[in-house]
């Protein structure tokens, strides 16, 4: 990216051009509709159309893709807590797929019930990324995402993917041409603001600017930090950088074509629909939403969609998982085991009563429960009726100025060169 502009500024304004020539013609596979396996009973393969997200409400709230933690089990969790939140996946590398052939339920499989749902994937390889799109067409995913945001060192260090996408915007542009080739759903790129020194407004908007007119991307979620490429973890990558959501409204401003949805930093209901307030098309949360999904996840269909408040309750939720999760265990061999269909319920009593008491008690049944009704009737006895009986509550009100600050701390409006338009 391009660290400053110099000479024959001319005001951004939408352009939308495309130019595949360059590619080799067979990375452009058309989409697939191949057989596959369904990976068990109640899950299989689905057919979708190019305006399957039609169907969906849109997608003004959606949960972050997080490695280990968005998998099918979370993801089934969250399904049953809410009816409308946007899901994503674990990021999946390309080459997992392409290499996995023989075994690709897997990995991309899942039950009907989760949609809406995105595929992220990972990789700089265009074949892969065009046959790993390819393969998972027969899915069914209502949207395909490229991770050009993740900074661990193995994705970002040694696999030259993820953030370090960010630094070769026309590499990510031909990676989305190639994958918006080889499927017939929307896709999309979730990035940062910027890689360590190259955090300037300008250069992320040369980035947006670059992938959106040479692919058809017109979906970009925004996660309001920088990352740091210097051996950090992702966790401190998380926490070290500072949050800027004013590029993030300065996106909305200068490229009013786009979708932008907005990452990093939200923890609540309220933040939500505060971000939402000042114009975000969307908003996106991770470990806010897999931590406390209850309070998080239960209060989205209505204060965030205006849909009626659901009467369910804690107890429902875990009778409708116990039955998932039975029907699941040892699937693939060995796996998935006991302990990791339950983890993603280790958050559902989040800040209740006797919930430290009870993950104890879970955490000891780990060791020779063999299935989830046992671990259920072994441990649940730890929580009190009046939480499992409990049905959603409203959201408190309240406000948040932080996304109102943003705005009035925005850049200057991006321009760009003559001759990159000339170029693009």
């Amino acid at each position: 990216m391009k660290s400053c502009f110099i000479a024959s500024l001319t005001p951004f304004h939408s352009v939308i051009l495309k130019n595949r020539a360059r590619f080799p013609s067979n990375l452009y596979y058309g989409s697939s509709r191949t057989s596959c396996c369904p990976y068990h009973q109640n899950s299989k393969l689905h057919s979708t159309s190019p305006m399957a997200a039609d169907r969906y409400p849109p997608p003004w709230f959606s949960v972050a893709p997080m490695m280990e933690w968005t998998d099918n089990h979370y993801r089934t969790l969250a399904r049953l807590i809410s009816k409308k939140a946007w899901l994503y996946t674990e990021m999946l590398a390309a080459e997992t797929i392409v290499y996995q052939t023989g075994n690709l339920d897997r990995f991309l499989a899942y039950g009907p019930e989760q949609h809406p749902i995105v595929l992220q994937i990972g990789g700089n390889k265009l074949e892969n990324l065009a046959k790993a799109t390819q393969l998972a067409t027969p899915y069914g995913y209502d949207e395909i995402n490229l991770n050009c945001g993740c900074p661990s060192p193995k994705v970002a260090g040694h696999g030259c993917f993820g953030v370090r996408l960010m630094l070769d915007p026309k590499l990510v542009a031909e990676a989305m041409s190639v994958i918006a080739a080889n499927t017939n759903v929307p896709v999309s790129v979730k990035c940062r603001i910027g890689v360590d020194d190259h955090d300037s407004y300008n250069e992320l908007c040369d980035f947006i600017y670059e992938v959106s007119s040479q692919s058809p991307t017109r979906h970009f979620i925004i996660h309001s930090r920088k990352a740091l490429l210097n051996g950090i973890s992702p966790k401190d990558n998380r926490r070290i950088p500072p949050l800027k959501y004013e590029y993030y409204y300065a996106l909305l401003r200068d490229f009013p074509g786009l979708q932008f949805t907005i990452n990093g930093g939200i923890t609540s209901i309220e933040e939500v629909n505060a971000a939402r307030s000042e114009g975000a098309h969307g908003v996106m949360l991770g470990r806010a939403a897999y931590g406390n999904p209850w309070q998080i996840l239960g209060l989205v269909d209505s204060a965030v969609y205006g849909a009626p408040l659901r009467s369910i309750t804690r107890r429902q939720v875990l009778e409708q998982y116990q039955v998932y999760g039975d029907s699941v265990l040892g699937m693939y061999g060995p796996r998935p085991t006991v302990r990791e269909v339950v983890k993603p319920l280790l958050g559902l009593f989040h800040a209740e009563p006797r919930n430290v008491a009870w993950k104890r008690k879970v955490d000891a049944a780990f060791r020779h429960c063999t299935t989830i009704k046992s671990l259920f009737e072994e441990t649940l006895g730890e929580i009190p009726d009046s939480v499992l009986d409990a049905p959603i509550t409203e959201v408190p009100s309240g406000s948040t100025d932080k996304f109102i600050k943003a705005k009035s701390l925005l850049p200057s409006p991006y321009t760009i060169k003559e001759e990159e338009l000339l170029y693009a």
